[in-house]
């Protein structure tokens, strides 16, 4: 990890870009829809339209998510008529992220009831 100071009164050690990087990916996880999206994205390219039915979320939700995503560089986007199709970024990177994470989450236990914060949210639409 790379760290660079920074001067005056409130000098300390920052992180660098990779760092902010790291927390933007991240953030493309943070949301339980966002995975259920991924998950749907790794079985083949999806439009809006495909991905609300199978959700059961709203279009404008589902293009939120999609857009988060895209600027987290999970997914990409290109247009076929007048829709967008969206499609798996790094695909091979994303699956081998995931098994660490199932990994992770059997050696942790249950992280929803290891984050109280959490609350009381399910991860049964996954």
């Amino acid at each position: 990890m790379t760290m660079t100071k920074t001067g005056g009164a409130d000098a300390g050690v920052r992180p660098t870009d990779g760092l902010t990087a790291a927390a933007c990916l991240f953030h493309g996880f943070a949301d339980p829809s966002r995975i259920a999206i991924l998950r749907h994205l790794a079985l083949g390219e999806h439009r809006v339209v495909d991905l609300t039915a199978h959700l059961g979320l709203a279009q404008s939700t589902v293009s939120k998510h999609l857009q988060c995503l895209r600027d987290c560089g999970l997914v990409a986007a290109r247009p076929e008529g007048r829709a967008t199709v969206y499609s798996l970024n790094h695909a091979e990177a994303l699956m081998d992220l995931w098994v660490a994470a199932e990994r992770l989450l059997e050696a942790t236990g249950d992280a929803v009831a290891l984050c109280p914060s959490y609350g009381t949210a399910t991860l049964e639409n996954l």
